[in-house]
């Protein structure tokens, strides 16, 4: 479907049965991502182990991920995007299941090497251009590792639910275990959505020129922007889960000049900073539409570097609050733009597997952050690991975005746009 098809705002049944299962999708792999991250400390204390051995439990999960981009991105661009999705949800379901009954530190590492994989791979449909805009209640991803375009991770506002009842591990037992029935409701919803008009395209146009995905990566601008965009997502990834990953425990933590507040007051704050981000991710990146993508990633990533001493260095529940909702609506905001942006970067003809590998890998190297802030409290304490890793990531960011190129507003269902090796090159602009 072509923008002058659409002819309304209004989602047609396909588009709406895509965008839910992607919504539900991501928000409940992220919810049994982020429910490690609320309740690690208390895990720890039940196993027995240290938390800078409980925060490698994100960091094997992160490390993962390329290997699930990889191969569901791969398998989808060649046999299309709806039976590798609904294959990824079963498996990450049942993997994220499973979780709530491991017996000890090493089950539950293992479970979660394997949780990463699945997470890799979750949401996926084709929109046309209009879509893409942020503020549309829309997914904007034609691959198999896709996030709905505002990248709202409402699975922060069920995570403190489990966590107000009572912060043990348990808790992240009985979270993981309801886990699994939106997952069910996503796989149902999926075997109703259409495949992508765009990937059916695309292997028609490659069946009749010839050409084969390897062909399509090799070429060498093809290549050299998966390498730059590897490097972008780093630094995204870093400037994210700096503000995120760390932030609970820094809040209950009364050692290494936490904040010392109890779970319930923390949990209430993680509310409120994730409302910031999930409307931050709709006010820029609906200016992204207007601006283009690298103006507003930029705006998103500035705006955080003042920010960070409120974020970090505050000593009441208030600024704390005040300093973690703004920081996230900078943060996450500028995420906004990136759904939309990665894919605009890619060829049609890999569009399932070079968007999701390209973040994925670019979250390897940023899966020791949590690790590294760990450890760095006990010496600088919680304020200045996270000041230090989150403005360094910030102006990464800014500089990185400021040398890059974009594609802003490409139809995906436009002939010239599935050609695949000269797409890229032609397209992208400064």
């Amino acid at each position: 479907m072509t923008d002058t098809a659409l002819g309304s705002t209004r989602l047609n049944p396909d588009q709406r049965n895509a965008f839910i299962a992607s919504l539900l999708g991501w928000m409940m792999d992220a919810f049994d991502y982020f429910i490690i991250v609320l309740v690690y400390a208390d895990i720890g204390a039940e196993f027995g182990v240290p938390l800078q051995q409980m925060a490698y439990l994100t960091t094997v999960t992160l490390i993962m991920r390329p290997v699930g981009a990889y191969l569901f991105g791969l398998w989808a661009d060649r046999v299309g995007r709806r039976i590798p999705l609904m294959a990824d949800v079963c498996f990450y379901a049942i993997v994220g299941f499973l979780c709530a009954f491991a017996p000890n530190f090493t089950v539950l590492f293992i479970l979660r090497l394997l949780y990463g994989i699945g997470m890799a791979a979750s949401g996926d449909s084709a929109q046309p251009s209009r879509w893409r805009r942020c503020r549309a209640p829309v997914v904007v991803c034609t691959r198999a590792s896709c996030r709905p375009a505002t990248r709202p991770d409402t699975s922060w506002l069920r995570s403190p639910s489990c966590w107000f009842t009572r912060s043990s591990a348990s808790t992240g037992a009985g979270c993981s275990r309801s886990a699994i029935l939106p997952a069910l409701i996503t796989l149902i919803i999926r075997s109703r959505v259409k495949e992508s008009e765009v990937w059916e395209n695309t292997r028609e146009k490659m069946r009749k020129a010839d050409t084969s995905i390897r062909r399509v990566f090799f070429d060498g601008k093809v290549l050299r922007r998966f390498v730059y965009l590897v490097l972008l997502m780093a630094a995204f990834n870093w400037m994210s889960h700096g503000t995120q990953d760390i932030y609970p425990t820094f809040l209950k933590s009364t050692e290494n000049g936490g904040a010392g507040l109890d779970a319930a007051t923390a949990g209430w704050i993680a509310v409120v900073y994730n409302i910031g981000a999930i409307v931050g991710c709709i006010v820029l990146g609906s200016l992204s539409d207007r601006w283009g993508r690298k103006a507003t990633i930029i705006l998103g990533a500035a705006l955080t570097i003042p920010i960070i001493p409120i974020f970090a260095f505050s000593q009441t529940a208030g600024l704390l609050c005040l300093g973690s909702a703004l920081i996230q609506f900078t943060t996450q905001g500028a995420w906004g733009a990136i759904p939309a942006h990665l894919n605009e970067m890619s060829p049609n003809a890999i569009r399932g597997f070079y968007p999701g590998v390209t973040y994925q890998l670019g979250n390897v190297i940023a899966a020791f952050n949590l690790p590294i802030q760990q450890a760095l409290a006990p010496q600088l304490g919680y304020g200045w690991a996270m000041a230090s890793t989150v403005g360094i990531a910030a102006i990464a960011v800014i500089l990185l975005t400021a040398f890059g190129k974009q594609a802003h507003g490409i139809d995906f269902t436009r002939a010239d746009a599935a050609t695949p090796a000269a797409e890229p090159a032609v397209r992208a602009r400064r």
